[in-house]
């Protein structure tokens, strides 16, 4: 992802995504629940990850996956713009939008990604 807009294209091309205000900032939402913002931190944007994602995006890919004390607590962490992780980056998108929807959606969608 080059930059915000990218990345809230991508979610937004996912089913039943919105932009609606999140925390006072226009975010990708589905169901009323957002699940990534531009965050707090220049260069990246803030994704929702459960704790265990957490830990292995910091061990494997610490380039593109990073975060700060405002994160350390809490289920989301910040995605460097500009990375070769753009697959990646998608699949933990598409996994954070999974995680929010009705249980109808996820099957339509099928399995997690």
């Amino acid at each position: 992802m080059k930059d915000w807009d990218e990345a809230s294209a991508y979610a937004l091309s996912l089913p039943d995504v919105e932009m609606a205000s999140w925390w006072g900032t226009p975010c990708p939402k589905v169901n009323g629940k957002g699940f990534m913002s531009p965050g707090r931190e220049p260069g990246s944007f803030a994704l929702s990850v459960t704790k265990a994602e957490k830990e292995i995006l910091f061990e494997t890919d610490p380039e593109t996956f990073w975060q700060t004390d405002h994160y350390r607590n809490y289920p989301m962490l910040l995605v460097r713009y500009g990375t070769d992780a753009h697959e990646r980056i998608e699949l933990y998108i598409r996994r954070a939008w999974w995680d929010r929807v009705r249980p109808a959606q996820r099957k339509a969608f099928g399995d997690r990604p």
